[in-house]
C-alpha cells in the first residue's frame, strides 16, 4: 500500500510542473537618475572610467545608447548596460542630436567566412568600420561636441578618466 500511494505522489509532482514564457519581451526600466543628456561613468569593458553621454534607452534590448563624442574622449556609439554605469549629476541638452537614426541593426555583427587552412594562417588586420556608422558617428558627435564646447570645463571633465585612490569611499561619494 505504501508503495502506491508514493507512486501516485510523484504523477502528482510532475504534471504540476509548468514552464510560463512571457508574451513579449519587456525593456529593462530605468533608474530615475538615467535620463537622456545625463553624463555616465562606465564601469567595465574596454572604455572603463571614461565619461559618455546618454543618448536613449534601445528599445529591444533596453541597454542603454552612449557616445563620448569619439572626437573629445575616443568613445564611439555603443550599447551598455544599465547597471555597468553610474550616473552623474550632470546633464547636457541633447535636443537636436539625430538620435532616432541609430537602431539596433547598426550594432550587428557581420558574419565571418572562413576558408578553412588559408583563414587561420592569414594575417589578422584591424576591422575596418563600416562608411555609414562612421558617418552617423559624426553626425551625432557634432550635435553633442558643441553643446561640451560651450563650457571649457565640461570638455576637460569628459576628456578625464575616473578612478579611485587609497581612502575614497564610493559609496560616499556624490556624483
Amino acid at each position: 500500500m505504501v508503495k502506491t500511494n508514493v507512486v501516485k505522489l510523484n504523477q502528482v509532482v510532475s504534471k504540476a510542473k509548468s514552464v510560463r514564457k512571457a508574451a513579449k519581451n519587456k525593456p529593462t526600466k530605468l533608474r530615475k537618475s538615467l535620463t537622456p543628456g545625463t553624463i555616465l561613468i562606465l564601469l567595465t569593458g574596454q572604455f572603463r572610467g571614461k565619461r559618455v553621454v546618454l543618448l536613449k534607452q534601445m528599445e529591444k534590448s533596453g541597454m542603454l545608447l552612449v557616445t563620448g563624442p569619439y572626437a573629445v574622449n575616443g568613445v564611439p556609439l555603443r550599447r551598455v548596460n544599465a547597471r555597468q554605469c553610474i550616473a552623474t549629476s550632470t546633464k547636457v541638452s541633447v535636443a537636436g542630436v539625430p538620435i532616432a537614426k541609430v537602431e539596433e541593426k547598426c550594432f550587428k555583427k557581420k558574419e565571418k567566412k572562413s576558408f578553412g587552412e588559408v583563414a587561420f594562417l592569414a594575417k589578422k588586420t584591424k576591422a575596418d568600420v563600416d562608411a555609414g556608422k562612421k558617418a552617423l558617428q559624426k553626425e551625432v558627435d557634432a550635435a553633442i561636441t558643441k553643446e561640451i564646447t560651450k563650457n571649457q570645463a565640461l570638455k576637460k571633465y569628459m576628456k578625464s578618466k575616473f578612478a579611485l585612490s587609497n581612502g575614497d569611499k564610493p559609496h560616499e561619494m556624490k556624483f
